[in-house]
């Protein structure tokens, strides 16, 4: 008998962990975000929230990673349709992940509640934290992210600080580029060298949405700002063939990887 799988899926081929399981705290209908970014393939946030909930139980996930048949993978990757953090047992996933699993652990954040105390000390359990930074002022990040009420760019930056200077895995800053952000791509940059992240990957909308990726030329001037910093663009990658255990409609929800 076929199993399908609700709440893990994958693996896919990502530029930035190689072999990528994912693993969806949210799971629902629609996606469950702090955010409703301009570029998102998940399509609108209808109901956006910054209050965490325990959304899937987390006997049902492991139950689905145990059943795993034999498989090549390089990291496990908590992202979904939606922002994780939002998963009130993110922290308690991930440790139980790692008792049953070898894999490295993965978080793809969108930052918003990377201030938070909880949430650090949750993030800090993954061996791998990619967190957004599309924007260089409240403004920019209005523009590009249209977070939820109440989200202040000023406090985003000051959680990554934060967080950088305790955490003991690596780190990488996602950035998205397009003509709505381009010209602030130099004080996001001098913004990540203050930051000091172990990587910096720069991307740009290859997924269907609502917003026209830059071109190869154009990503590659922009990676050449962030000069003194391990930079990586999604143009310069390779990705090798994986094929999934999960159906087109589960791979949908493979957020961000």
């Amino acid at each position: 008998m076929t199993i399908r799988f609700k709440y893990i899926y994958g693996p896919v081929p990502s530029w930035r962990v190689g072999s990528s399981l994912g693993v969806d705290l949210l799971s629902q209908k629609e996606k469950i975000c702090s955010f409703d970014c301009i570029y998102c393939q998940l399509g609108k946030t209808k109901k956006p929230t910054i209050t965490r909930h325990l959304y899937i139980p987390q006997g049902e996930i492991l139950k689905e990673l145990s059943a795993l048949p034999e498989m090549s993978i390089d990291y496990i990757t908590f992202s979904g349709r939606g922002e994780p953090t939002l998963a009130k047992n993110l922290g308690s996933m991930i440790n139980a992940v790692k008792k049953l699993r070898r894999e490295s652990i993965a978080v793809i954040t969108n930052s918003s509640l990377i201030g938070r105390q909880d949430v650090q000390e949750e993030l800090s359990s993954a061996d791998f934290v990619i967190a957004k930074l599309d924007a260089s002022s409240q403004g920019s990040f209005v523009l590009v992210n249209r977070p939820f009420q109440g989200i202040e760019f000023d406090a985003i930056l000051e959680g990554i600080k934060e967080f950088k200077r305790h955490f003991q895995g690596k780190l990488a800053l996602q950035i998205m580029f397009m003509k709505e952000n381009v010209q602030y791509a130099g004080k996001i940059a001098c913004i990540a060298k203050d930051i000091r992240p172990d990587e910096i990957q720069i991307n740009t909308p290859l997924r269907p949405c609502g917003v026209e990726p830059l071109g190869r030329e154009e990503l590659s001037k922009i990676k050449d700002l962030f000069g003194g910093l391990n930079a990586i663009s999604v143009y310069e990658s390779r990705k090798r063939y994986v094929k999934p255990i999960s159906d087109g409609d589960t791979l949908k929800r493979r957020g961000k990887a």
